[in-house]
């Protein structure tokens, strides 16, 4: 299996001496990279209320917990999925009081907007056919969580075995969309939101839900944050006026009762 990474990533790895002006001022958010689209809207809407903005980074929610976990000073996290969370949790690198499961989401296969490629998605559907020669973009299998989603789904529909050798595997959910969206792979899987957001790319197939672990997206405060613009935003993300912002992008909100 192949690994994509520097220029197809849409987002760098935090640098730790960048993060810190913008900490001493504002709310600082590592946030998963399929986040993008919503929380940059939310976060200009924040801006125009209260004269306020998160500094927000993207990326790999493997990699953001792994820098949290080596002192990168981070307010907010939010992740792709639970797992992550949880690493962080058993660490006691989060406020548990503060962590809510926010947002789900759905994955997908998709195609460049152009492609002729129709399937079916289903118990023992053909995907390495579907690619013929071509790579299968996803995020990273063993860390990215909508790699480890992906591959879920392929192993239970008994896809996993015929398309294993033919993966890219990017270091990002985004990444893998990049691959698509370029026509350097011609089938990819990501998220629904992602797939929304960039018109290079059309929606092929929807992954079954029992298929994979559910995809929720939990939210907290990292236990060395001590802004209240932080604890502020993390309310404004929690609240009516970011729901509509998050549905749009195709996100479901969860709401308050998911709490892990």
């Amino acid at each position: 299996m192949a690994r994509f990474t520097g220029a197809v990533a849409v987002a760098a790895l935090v640098s730790f001496g960048s993060m810190a002006g913008a900490h001493a001022k504002d709310p600082v958010v590592f946030a998963a990279a399929s986040l993008k689209n919503a929380l940059d809207a939310i976060n200009a809407q924040w801006k125009g209320e209260v004269s306020k903005q998160a500094t927000v980074s993207y990326a790999a929610s493997s990699a953001l917990a792994k820098q949290i976990e080596s002192g990168a000073p981070a307010d907010i996290f939010m992740s792709a999925d639970l797992d992550w969370m949880d690493y962080l949790a058993k660490k006691d690198l989060i406020k548990p009081d503060t962590r809510v499961t926010l947002l789900g989401n759905r994955i997908v296969l998709i195609a460049p907007k152009d492609s002729p490629v129709k399937i079916e998605i289903g118990q023992g559907f053909d995907l390495a056919k579907a690619l013929g020669d071509g790579r299968l973009a996803m995020g990273d299998t063993a860390s990215v969580p909508a790699g480890k989603y992906g591959k879920a789904a392929l192993e239970k529909l008994g896809a996993w075995a015929g398309v294993e050798k033919k993966v890219a595997q990017a270091e990002s959910v985004r990444a893998a969309l990049l691959l698509v969206s370029r026509g350097e792979a011609p089938l990819g899987i990501v998220y629904a939101t992602d797939a929304a957001a960039d018109p290079q790319v059309k929606i092929v197939g929807t992954f079954p839900e029992n298929s994979h672990p559910p995809i929720l997206y939990p939210i907290a405060l990292t236990k060395g944050s001590s802004s209240p613009e932080a604890a502020e935003f993390l309310a404004y993300l929690q609240s009516p006026k970011a729901k509509p912002l998050f549905e749009k992008e195709g996100f479901t909100v969860m709401g308050k009762t998911a709490t892990q």
